[in-house]
């Protein structure tokens, strides 16, 4: 089989679906790259048995065929042509050469009827929506993820559907972020599936480049199709797939304050300058931070082990009585950089419960902080 490729036309699919394919893997075959040519068109898989990215681009030929080659050796050689070369294909039952000017190049190649093949299932629910919101609802949420949880649940994100909403929540058992919106069409069905973090992070670094492309317009949607084991996203000329994680979630309703007797609201920035001076001399494990809020200012200190000190307060508009109360710098933090208004609202039931964060020019993320004793 021949075929030939532009450069730029190969490689940007290919940079989609590498970041599934581990540079080490069990199997030597999930090193490669399943690339399919029919009818001008060419279609590059990748998988983990977990996740699995598909990409497709245009070729020059009508011949077709299937073959697998390293995934990470054709990108670097990719990467290394000069911009605007064509690249002329030649698979043979082992080898795969390529010819782009005078650079030549054989790889070895794997039968494609080894290549692990991901069943998706027949779709039990699907439903459309702006790829813009599902990447929001990623970026929101997923920085909360837990990483190595002997509570695999609490590994994933949580994708959740009811009442014509779709709904993310991510929580390591110290935080927990939720972002939800309204979506037309949903289909009326309840149903709760838990992500695993490596599908998380992939959809959203796909989304992220793929909206960034030229041509990909703000409106544009996002087909999800979820079968009884795995979830399935089609955006474009790209598709995602990924096992579901089996487990219930926990309730997090219950961790989110309902009644809040105390309220902060400071300016967004002051409040991250703040903190990150303070953080300096926290405990480097445990990043302690504690704050009094009262008589119009949130003041923050910290200490470490061997009694060294800080100090910083900001302006703010409170109301309720005066409390102290210890969190990890850290994860407030990480919960201000993801509010995008100038103000932030941090509401508290009382001096030793968490904290709500809101965004005040957003009201469909909210993310809550639990309380640490310093």
């Amino acid at each position: 089989m021949k075929f030939r490729v532009l450069r730029e036309d190969l490689l940007l699919p290919l940079q989609q679906v590498i970041g599934v394919i581990e540079r080490r893997q069990t199997l030597p075959i999930l090193s490669n790259v399943l690339i399919a040519v029919e009818a001008g068109r060419m279609e590059l898989t990748g998988t983990d048995l977990e996740v699995q990215l598909v990409a497709n681009t245009g070729i020059e030929g009508k011949e077709s065929g299937r073959f697998t080659v390293p995934a990470r050796k054709l990108m670097d050689i990719c990467r290394l042509l000069p911009e605007g070369s064509e690249l002329a294909f030649e698979v043979k039952p082992e080898r795969v050469s390529l010819q782009c000017g005078k650079s030549r190049f054989v790889l070895g190649a794997l039968p494609a009827e080894n290549y692990p093949n991901f069943e998706h299932g027949d779709p039990a629910a699907a439903f459309n929506c702006e790829a813009q919101l599902l990447r929001r609802a990623i970026e929101k949420t997923a920085f909360a993820m837990a990483q190595q949880d002997v509570r695999y649940y609490l590994n994933g994100l949580l994708l959740e559907i009811r009442q014509g909403r779709i709904r993310t929540v991510a929580s390591d058992g110290h935080r927990l972020a939720l972002f939800e919106e309204a979506v037309e069409g949903m289909p009326d069905v309840a149903r709760q599936l838990i992500l695993p973090r490596k599908g998380v992070l992939e959809l959203g670094r796909l989304l992220a480049q793929v909206s960034g492309q030229a041509g990909a317009g703000v409106g544009e949607l996002a087909s999800v199709q979820i079968s009884a084991n795995n979830v399935r996203v089609v955006f474009g000329a790209f598709s995602f797939a990924a096992k579901l994680v089996e487990g219930r979630y926990p309730d997090y309703d219950r961790v989110i304050p309902k009644a809040a007797s105390r309220v902060a609201v400071t300016d967004r920035f002051d409040l991250r300058s703040a903190l990150t001076r303070v953080a300096v001399l926290s405990n480097e494990k445990f990043k302690g931070v504690s704050l009094e809020v009262g008589d119009g200012v949130i003041r923050l200190r910290a200490q470490n082990p061997e009694h060294e000190e800080a100090e910083d307060e900001v302006p703010a508009e409170v109301s309720g009585e005066t409390f102290s109360v210890g969190f990890n710098a850290t994860y407030l933090l990480d919960a201000i950089n993801a509010v995008a208004s100038d103000s932030v609202r941090m509401s508290f039931t009382d001096a030793n419960g968490s904290c709500l964060i809101e965004d005040l020019s957003d009201a469909r993320h909210r993310f809550i902080v639990m309380p640490m004793r310093l």
